[in-house]
């Protein structure tokens, strides 16, 4: 049986961590929560897919390109297949990630 979820409320903060839980994983891509603590990161990176992020519970800064974008809860950024990319936390925040496979 299928069931809704609260997204915010499916993962929990772990003190100085970044936590990930993937909800979804097949052929045509992914489906991941993060909750990251503050002052937790993911360092530049690139993925051969396009990823869309939208931050579910407070404030990401993500790097993309070299350019800096701050998303409050509520708001979505499409990450580039094969363009640098980086996560920071100021604030403890949670996101879902959905990369799109080609």
């Amino acid at each position: 049986m299928v069931e809704p979820i609260i997204l915010k409320d499916y993962i929990e903060y772990s003190s100085g961590s970044v936590v990930s839980k993937t909800l979804k994983q097949n052929p045509a891509g992914t489906i991941t929560l993060f909750a990251f603590d503050i002052g937790q990161e993911l360092s530049e990176h690139s993925a051969p897919f396009d990823a869309v992020v939208q931050v579910i519970e407070g404030e990401g800064h993500f790097i993309i390109a070299g350019e800096d974008h701050n998303l409050m809860e509520g708001q979505l950024i499409i990450m580039p297949a094969n363009v640098p990319h980086a996560v920071r936390a100021g604030q403890r925040f949670k996101m879902l990630l959905t990369m799109l496979r080609a």
